[in-house]
């Protein structure tokens, strides 16, 4: 469920309301031209580790760093590559990491029909193809996280880990708190006409859409997900407690993480805390415990250290 919205809007409300941009003066003692430092090249903007290929008829940005088992990271609603500098800079260290530009969003080309959660889907599938990768860690947030949890159903064999963080199976108050989705429409609503027909304006509001129409995932077909699942949210997330905990139960093998005091961007807000606790769940052999039987298990142990 990340988005641009609120970015988008106020970018179009300078550009045409009341404040006129670009007859600005400058501000006083600028330092002249050649003296500005040339920028380092950022995560979703890195000529040295862009490539593209084509997918479905889109031409699709991705970037590639480290060495190591390949992680497929995916990014939210409306954002891009960049969205994830902290988690690339944490997993390049022991990951070759892949992540990539949805369709119609950051520098991918655009699509000609409606986007779909599915087709997103599947282009993650394609450039694995193309990589050569084999099986992958994936690790998705938002609008990743629901497309991490697709490929486990429609692409099993493309995955080894699955961490969804903050997904959603439908676009329904059931599964996304109310205050939210009114947030959402009141942005698009605010957005001028004339900036809803810029080829960005049209950009981000199919794009935004896609969030009140999409996905529609019924929870019996996250049954079919083969791979070890980490379910993670904030405890103030834009997802209600009980739909990730309905997603969680349907996943056959499945830990659930619940980030105390955490909205639904900890991946930005906290990413030590974030990135640890997806890194131990990769790294460490998956086990499902019993209910019972560990917790018997252990509490003997305790007793045993006791006497």
């Amino acid at each position: 469920m990340l988005f641009k919205v609120i970015s988008i809007v106020l970018g179009t409300l300078l550009l045409y309301g009341n404040i006129d941009a670009q007859t600005q003066a400058p501000p006083p003692n600028r330092a002249p031209a050649q003296m500005t430092p040339k920028p380092v090249a950022k995560y979703g903007s890195n000529a040295a580790a862009g490539k593209t290929f084509t997918h479905d008829g889109v031409k699709l940005y991705y970037e590639v760093y480290g060495a190591g088992e390949p992680l497929l990271l995916v990014h939210g609603n409306g954002l891009g590559i960049a969205s994830l500098s902290a988690q690339i800079d944490y997993f390049r260290r022991r990951y070759k990491v892949i992540a990539m530009d949805s369709r119609d969003q950051g520098k991918s080309g655009d699509s000609l029909d409606k986007i779909t959660y599915e087709k997103m889907t599947d282009d993650l599938a394609a450039l694995l193809d193309h990589l050569k990768t084999g099986a992958v860690d994936v690790l998705g947030w938002s609008d990743g996280g629901i497309e991490a949890l697709l490929l486990g159903i429609r692409h099993p064999a493309k995955v080894k880990k699955i961490a969804a963080m903050a997904a959603n199976l439908n676009p329904s108050e059931d599964a996304l708190y109310p205050e939210f989705l009114a947030l959402v429409k009141s942005m698009m609503d605010a957005t001028p006409p004339a900036a809803k027909e810029t080829p960005q304006g049209k950009r981000q509001l199919k794009v935004t859409q896609m969030m009140f129409d999409e996905p529609h995932i019924d929870a019996k077909a996250l049954e079919a997900i083969a791979a070890p699942t980490l379910v993670l949210v904030g405890d103030r997330d834009l997802i209600r407690d009980g739909h990730t905990l309905e997603i969680y139960h349907h996943i056959p093998n499945s830990q659930l993480c619940i980030f105390p005091n955490a909205t639904h961007m900890v991946p930005y807000d906290d990413p030590a805390l974030f990135n640890g606790t997806v890194e131990r769940f990769f790294r460490a052999p998956f086990v499902k415990k019993d209910r019972i039987k560990d917790m018997l298990k252990s509490y003997e142990a305790l007793e045993t250290s006791q006497q």
